[in-house]
Formats: C-alpha cells, structure tokens, sequence
C-alpha cells in the first residue's frame, strides 16, 4: 500500500438519448426509465481492469489510473492528505472516523476537461459516502462549491436519514436520481458522466439516473431554491477538474477512463 503525502489537496429529468451509446427508454412507475445496451457499459473484468482495448484507444479514450501509483493525479488545492492510495489496482480513500481530519483532502485530476465522457467503477464501504465533482475549480475552498457532484453514498444503510437529492446517481443538492439503480454495498458499480456543451447524463450500471442542461431555466430554479442557492460560482466553471471526493469514507475506483467529446 503506497500512500500519497502531498502539500494539501440529483436531478432534473429531460427525456433524451444517450451520447455516445444506444438507449431504451421503459415507463416504471410512471417514471420513463432510460436504460443504456451498449455492451461496453457493463464494469470490465478483473483481468482487464485499468487497460484500454485496442477499440478504446482508437475511439479516443485516455486512462486516467494505471493502476500502480496516483500519476495524473494531486491533493485538491495543494492541501494535506494521507487519505488516497495506489492500492490493488485501486484508487483507494481510506476510512475515518473523523469526517474532517486535517490530514484529509480530495484527489484532483492533473488535466481539466469541457466535453467528455467519463467513466469508471468504483464501490464503497457500508455506512460510505462520497462523489465525483466533475468541471471542478481550485478557485474555491472546496471542490463541490464549483462543480457539479455525481454521487456516491450507501443508499439503504447510511445512518442518517436521506432525501432523494442524496441518493446515489443523483446531480447531489440539484434533484431526484431518474431511477435507483446501485447495487448492493461492497459490489462494484459502472458510472458513466457524459458533459457535451453543458448538456450532462449521469447513468448508473448501465441506466440513466441524471440529465440535465446547465444554466437552463429548470437548472437555475432548483440552484435557486437548494443547497446552492448562496454559492455563487456553482455550475459557472465550463472546463475543469474530475475531483473524487474525501467525505471521511473508504471508497474504491479502477477503471478510471475519460474521453475528450
């Protein structure tokens, strides 16, 4: 286990197709549940984890883990951190007791990104919560006040009660994920983010739970009315960090993928 000592480091629902993938869409509960067939949505297997294939690679995508050590990678803002490691091909954030330790920070990518797809898998310890903030700026004390959060949380057992903004997939403190579609705590989840020209999806294991345009009059009502509504740069970065978030819980990402759209 090889540790990292730096200087410190849901949703409004628009009835689309997929970027980049075929898509069905079924009605559950009167909901219209958008469900992604390409095949290479499901989580690769072991003995493939953090390489692209040959198609990959000639489609443009870019690993962003190489699976050994956290190359490409800083502790947000230059902060302390001693909370991420390059662990069995993971990307690992260790656990806490303590939600806020000063030696606890985010991992930031190196390069920043406009229009891409991202994708990885990841899993989380039970009781876990965390995120990936995408279009994130070190301008601000913490990433989540830039971008925004694709989340990460353990839905059934998190000991304090959750509103549907809270839930895995969802864009956090922006609305409802479309559809629950986590698998049980401690099993490894696909997410894909797909950001073209302020247009986002989020999808969960191959069903979309987030879709939405940034600064639309829908996008602005929710950030008037929620958690945001006194920050005022967020969702005003176009171009910016992937950023995994430090929320004192152990968490796991491999696979860690993106392409420039």
């Amino acid at each position: 286990m090889k540790k990292l000592f730096v200087p410190a480091l849901s949703c409004l629902a628009i009835s689309v197709m997929s970027c980049g993938g075929n898509s069905n869409s079924t009605t559950q509960d009167s909901t219209t549940v958008t469900t992604d067939t390409t095949a290479s949505q499901a989580p690769v297997t072991d003995a493939a984890d953090n390489l692209l294939s040959d198609t990959e690679k000639s489609e443009g995508w870019v690993l962003m883990f190489n699976g050994q050590n956290l190359d490409g990678w800083h502790i947000y803002k230059g902060q302390q951190s001693n909370s991420w490691t390059a662990d069995n091909g993971t990307l690992h954030c260790l656990g806490s007791e303590k939600d806020k330790s000063d030696k606890r920070a985010d991992l930031t990518s190196d390069s920043t990104y406009e229009n891409f797809e991202f994708r990885t898998d990841w899993k989380i310890a039970p009781k876990g919560n965390s995120g990936i903030i995408y279009l994130a700026s070190e301008q601000y004390e913490s990433a989540y006040q830039s971008g925004p959060e694709y989340q990460l949380i353990d839905d059934e057992n998190f000991p304090e009660k959750l509103e549907g903004w809270q839930k895995t997939g969802a864009n956090y403190a922006m609305g409802d994920p479309l559809v629950a579609a986590a698998k049980p705590v401690g099993e490894w989840n696909h997410t894909r983010i797909v950001v073209n020209k302020g247009h986002v999806e989020h999808w969960l294991n191959g069903q979309k739970t987030a879709d939405y345009q940034i600064g639309s009059p829908e996008w602005k009502k929710a950030k008037a009315e929620g958690k945001w509504k006194d920050t005022k740069g967020y969702g005003e970065t176009r171009k910016g960090h992937i950023d995994l978030q430090d929320h004192g819980s152990e968490v796991w990402f491999k696979n860690v993928k993106i392409k420039q759209l």
